[in-house]
């Protein structure tokens, strides 16, 4: 094999590096700097696997394919662990943020635990102020809760890192005071979607999203094909599946849309619920990178302890997983890539019970654990591996 020892390499224009043909292994022993620029700058028409410097998220990022865009390397792990008692497994963390432990106590509490384990939640630190009916997004890294009721509506972000414990940091705002909205993420982007927005208490098809790895305020994305509140969102890495919800003034809705994460633009119809009555905040939400799990909450007629699920990549109709142990409403999602966690909720009651089901299968939830509380509602939850990162 021969060897060229190079110190510097540009092209004729002296404006970047020259294409080189054939190059199957590359060596130094200082470093290489690869071509850098911002999100918007992005090329698209390149080679998959090529790699970049995103100046806006301080990250190498590589480019997977026309379809599916440019994802940023991560040098971290989901698999975290480092609790007391059951929690001391290694596994993605899930939290909970806020919510009501009775109704109209607020609370600014959040919890964790370590989803591959079995057991009870444990302490994790305290919001900036006590919040419910709020959306939380979660990269690797951080979970971002925005908006919410304290009580009356807020359009606030903010923070934690999953690796450490804590109270919440100031993000930045979302553009309208809005709760009872929906929110999900690869691990560039954060999505926030339709919910009941102040001072005309109007719902909204608004989705706007924030860059999670820099702090700021968030920016218009496009718009869901109805406005609603109350709804659910799945997501993987590439798309976030928008389902259900509650019309303004009156009904519901069973439809779902899409977007592409890394895009923007008005979202596309996806498919139906199978329940046309259900609606979605009430709902527990989990995904994997392949699927993505609803469980039912209420509408008019009552409540549902039903869970439903969906292909993410494909469109279609919901089909029907398993039940919950409980007929609860306004329950928390947390994930890992195969197991899925529902917490809490109420009928009317609040509750402390933890349900899991495995991802991949269908079947009824089994139990896990409790929250350490009297119980929580209309408390969103997150993980570092939902939707599969």
């Amino acid at each position: 094999m021969s060897q060229i020892n190079i110190r510097n390499l540009s092209n004729e224009n002296d404006d970047g590096s020259p294409e080189i043909v054939g190059v199957s292994t590359f060596s130094a022993t200082s470093f290489f700097v690869p071509p850098q620029g911002d999100t918007a700058s992005r090329p698209s028409e390149c080679e998959p696997g090529s790699i970049r410097f995103n100046t806006d998220t301080a990250n190498l990022e590589y480019f997977r394919g026309k379809t599916i865009g440019w994802s940023q390397f991560e040098l971290v792990t989901p698999d975290l662990g480092g609790g007391t008692g059951s929690n001391t497994g290694v596994g993605a963390r899930g939290v909970l943020m806020g919510g009501y432990e009775s109704y109209p106590s607020l609370v600014d509490k959040i919890d964790f635990l370590t989803v591959s384990t079995l057991g009870n939640t444990q302490d994790f630190g305290n919001m900036n102020s006590a919040a419910g009916a709020g959306a939380v997004c979660s990269s690797r890294t951080r979970a971002i809760h925005s908006g919410g009721q304290t009580p009356s509506n807020s359009n606030a972000i903010e923070f934690i890192t999953f690796a450490s414990t804590g109270n919440g940091t100031n993000f930045g705002d979302i553009t309208t005071f809005t709760s009872s909205h929906q929110s999900g993420s690869d691990q560039t982007r954060g999505i926030i979607a339709a919910g009941k927005v102040q001072p005309a208490n109007n719902y909204t098809d608004t989705i706007e999203y924030i860059t999670m790895a820099t702090e700021g305020n968030a920016v218009d994305f496009g718009n869901l094909t109805v406005a609603k509140s109350h709804g659910a969102c799945a997501n993987s890495s590439t798309r976030f599946v928008h389902a259900s919800g509650q019309l303004n003034p009156s009904g519901y809705t069973n439809i779902m849309d899409f977007i592409t994460t890394a895009s923007t633009g008005n979202a596309t119809d996806f498919g139906d619920t199978v329940n046309s009555g259900a609606y979605g905040w009430t709902m527990g939400v989990v995904s994997s990178s392949i699927r993505g799990l609803f469980a039912l909450g209420a509408n008019d007629s009552g409540t549902y302890n039903s869970i439903e699920f969906i292909t993410i990549a494909t469109t279609g109709n919901a089909q029907d997983f398993g039940d919950l142990s409980e007929t609860e409403v306004y329950k928390a999602g947390m994930c890992s890539p195969t197991r899925g966690l529902f917490a809490g909720g109420s009928d009317p009651s609040v509750s402390n019970v933890i349900d899991f089901v495995t991802i991949q299968t269908t079947g009824n939830s089994t139990d896990f654990g409790d929250i350490t509380t009297t119980g929580r509602a209309q408390a969103p939850g997150g993980s570092n591996a939902h939707g599969g990162l």
